[in-house]
């Protein structure tokens, strides 16, 4: 996504818009995958791997790996946290600290050999870095997970945890830190199995944790899974699975449906592909829940940028380009298995945008499921276009929230960085969006609609033109989706581009990897949650 999303960042897209006339039915022609694609066991099954997690009061836990956080200061001398060590023991290891050459800075660690009466082994000191509190040690968590992912089976983490809200970081940090990726090599990394909270805290709060970051780590397998092996079809296939496991319901809506009901948008965008485009509604819906969170999700399995083509480099990376519609998915079943006492509804709007005869082209003009008409300027600002249909559908349930989740324009990498998603809408949805991100540590940053940027969407044609010409591309994005949204969601709408943090094409960092990151899906779970106090 970086290259493809920053070369394009004038226009402000990330993927191509669909058009609005007759819709592109794909008659005569075999949509399933080619022999050469048509792989037994291969990617995404929903059942990767995921740590038993526990919690103990008893440092003795017969660990292979005992992981300890230490604070960072300025006097260069990082001191050991909480009551993992006994006094004498903490202090000779942090008189060694200057001669190992460990600094305590966030992310660091150093590894030690344990001694007699030490809770393992091994000892791996991590890095919080200055500042403590849930987030700094959410993240040293994940990193001392990664460290000893390989070398360990079961491991032990021995940091403070004050309240639950610590307690939840640290068994969040350390599942989604324990997370690995191997499902195509022939040598495969040694996951850790067992991974013990050392704490007086809840339990319960650690099984919470426990059952969100596996489906966290379930969205990111989706992600890492080759576009040959992850296409609309057989996505549509594991959101039903998955589901039926944890007693949620789907509706998919394949390309014959999809033209009944007037979802030219996401017809256009699928129909150089021979794999067919869907709409799929994964429900969770409690008995006695009185409020409704509508989540909506861009589900491109990839974006080749169709005749608007992206350049080669860093193309691969558009296989992620479906990260909307993955954490959407995982966000409504996780409140499944959680049990929230809130319906929750996920849209996956999904296609794959390729080159081809039958494809779609630069000025057409097609008619979205709210019978708006939208003028085709880019096809490599298709995102927008599957979200259009989606958006206008979703809205017609009337949701007490509806927010919509893309790896959408290149400018909000520009904008805000890889690591901070931009956060668009209606007021009230924005507050409800940062009030969880306050609990869960995800960085968004609100974004302003100026009034002025909406004319350069006016199509001389169409309702709507799917790019402008001008800067702001995160924000004309968005001013795009708005026209969208039906009166059903009018003023609880928020549109959230986390094209950046999506996707992590470098090295891994705190408690995410590389590749899928599954970001946002815990902030849309505490929503669910926060939506009922």
């Amino acid at each position: 996504m970086r290259v493809a999303f920053l070369l394009l960042t004038f226009l402000g897209t990330s993927a191509a818009f669909a058009p609005a006339g007759d819709p592109y039915l794909r008659h005569g022609r075999s949509l399933e995958p080619t022999g050469l694609f048509a792989r037994e066991n291969w990617g995404y099954d929903g059942s990767g791997h995921h740590p038993s997690v526990s919690v103990s009061s008893d440092k003795n836990t017969g660990a292979d790996i005992a992981i300890i956080a230490a604070q960072s200061n300025a006097e260069g001398t990082p001191t050991i946290l909480g009551d993992a060590l006994d006094g004498g023991r903490a202090q000779q290891i942090q008189d060694a600290f200057k001669n190992l050459g460990f600094s305590g800075a966030a992310g660091s660690t150093v590894r030690i050999i344990g001694a007699d009466g030490d809770p393992a082994k091994t000892l791996l000191i991590t890095g919080v870095g200055k500042e403590v509190g849930p987030e700094q040690l959410r993240r040293a968590a994940g990193v001392g997970l990664r460290a000893a992912t390989g070398s360990a089976e079961k491991v032990a983490v021995l940091f403070p945890t004050d309240g639950n809200d610590v307690l939840h970081a640290v068994a969040e940090g350390a599942v989604m830190g324990s997370y690995s990726w191997s499902k195509y090599k022939s040598k495969k990394t040694v996951p850790v199995q067992e991974i013990v909270v050392v704490s007086g805290g809840d339990s319960g709060v650690v099984d919470r944790a426990s059952t969100l970051t596996k489906h966290v780590n379930k969205a990111r397998d989706l992600v890492n899974t080759p576009p040959n092996d992850l296409y609309p079809e057989n996505f549509a296939q594991m959101a039903q699975d998955a589901a039926n496991a944890v007693g949620a319901s789907v509706e998919i809506w394949d390309e014959d449906r999809l033209c009944e009901d007037g979802m030219n948008a996401i017809l256009a965008v699928g129909s150089a592909s021979a794999r067919k485009p869907r709409l799929v509604k994964v429900s969770y819906n409690p008995q006695g829940a009185s409020k409704h969170v509508s989540l909506v999700g861009k589900g491109i399995t990839f974006d080749s940028g169709g005749l608007s083509i992206k350049p080669t480099s860093g193309m691969w990376e558009m296989k992620g380009d479906m990260s909307g519609a993955a954490i959407v998915m995982h966000a409504a079943l996780a409140a499944a298995e959680l049990k929230l006492n809130t319906r929750v509804t996920a849209w996956l709007c999904l296609a794959e945008n390729l080159v081809d005869g039958e494809g779609y082209r630069n000025g057409d003009v097609f008619t979205a499921y709210n019978n708006k008409s939208i003028e085709v300027l880019s096809t490599d600002a298709e995102g927008r276009l599957v979200m259009a249909d989606g958006l206008g559908i979703a809205s017609t349930e009337n949701p007490d929230i509806l927010i919509d989740v893309a790896t959408l324009t290149g400018a909000q990498v520009t904008a805000l960085g890889e690591r901070t998603a931009g956060l668009m809408g209606d007021q009230g949805a924005i507050d409800r969006v940062i009030a969880a991100k306050d609990h869960t540590g995800e960085p968004f940053w609100a974004m302003p609609f100026p009034e002025e940027l909406r004319a350069d969407l006016d199509s001389y044609t169409a309702d709507i033109k799917n790019v402008g010409s001008g800067p702001g591309g995160m924000l004309i994005g968005g001013i795009f989706l708005k026209e969208f949204v039906g009166e059903g969601a009018k003023d609880k709408w928020a549109h959230l581009d986390i094209a950046g943090p999506a996707f992590n094409a470098g090295s891994a960092y705190g408690y995410q990897p590389t590749e899928g990151t599954a970001f946002s899906l815990r902030t849309l779970v505490k929503i669910a949650e926060l939506i009922n106090q």
